[in-house]
């Protein structure tokens, strides 16, 4: 298993665009547009039970996933992915989503909207959400 080094971890750390490539059941991508976050160490984005890359994943936890800024960085990691359910993941979705909005505290964005925290968390529970892990096998990039 790869670890990021200093300059990545800061890069991932302030950088949270990035595109998800999924291999399809004959093998070829899948890209998607996603949001990331470092927490607790770990690289998370957020998906549900329903989306078609939480199906690919299942059947094969291989994946790339391509985290850029609005210049030329961008830092490029293959791996596998973890996906974390159950009833930890509406809180652990208020931490990985107040670092992506940059929201230590207060109302959170959600569709467009400001909501209350405890709104937040029903959401993610309506919407099955679920927690992308990533565990890098090789880390490339210009940052």
């Amino acid at each position: 298993m790869a670890t990021f080094n200093d300059k990545q971890r800061a890069f991932l750390e302030a950088n949270h665009r990035a595109a998800m490539i999924t291999l399809k059941a004959d093998g070829s991508p899948h890209a998607v547009r996603v949001g990331v976050a470092m927490i607790d160490g770990k690289l998370w984005s957020s998906g549900t039970q329903k989306r078609v890359r939480t199906s690919q994943l299942r059947r094969d936890p291989r994946a790339t996933l391509f985290v850029f800024d609005d210049k030329f960085g961008y830092v490029s990691i293959d791996g596998t992915v973890t996906l974390i359910e159950g009833s930890s993941v509406p809180s652990e979705s208020v931490k990985l989503f107040r670092t992506m909005q940059n929201r230590p505290s207060g109302l959170m964005l959600w569709n467009g909207k400001e909501i209350e925290e405890d709104a937040f968390r029903q959401a993610m529970v309506d919407e099955q959400r679920l927690i992308y892990q990533f565990e890098p096998k090789h880390v490339s990039g210009m940052v």
